[in-house]
């Protein structure tokens, strides 16, 4: 992958939780404040806890971290896989909001 493509995917991934955080919101789902600057977006939830989605563009990798843990992920076949488990980055940071959140909730990749 090439450093441009890396951006393109990177910057789709950060606004499709952007968008689906601004969706919560007017839908009253849940209470979460997205902040995001450059490539590192931060979810704030209710309880001042946060997940931080960042991008690591010399590895052309996206990391996530939550008080549960710190996930990077690598782009392969189409998807965006954890470098440890091969779990699926948006399958995980749904888990990560359905756990912040107190209620099951699905991000849609990008």
């Amino acid at each position: 992958m090439t450093d441009a493509e890396y951006d393109a995917r990177t910057a789709a991934v950060l606004a499709s939780i952007e968008r689906q955080a601004d969706a919560w919101l007017e839908e009253d789902c849940i209470d979460i404040d997205p902040q995001r600057t450059g490539g590192l977006l931060e979810l704030q939830f209710q309880d001042r806890s946060k997940i931080v989605v960042n991008t690591q563009p010399p590895l052309h990798e996206l990391w996530l971290a939550s008080r549960r843990g710190g996930y990077h992920f690598k782009f392969v076949d189409g998807r965006w896989l954890d470098t440890k488990d091969g779990v699926e980055f948006f399958e995980r940071l749904s888990q990560e909001i359905s756990f912040h959140g107190g209620k099951p909730l699905t991000v849609q990749g990008a």
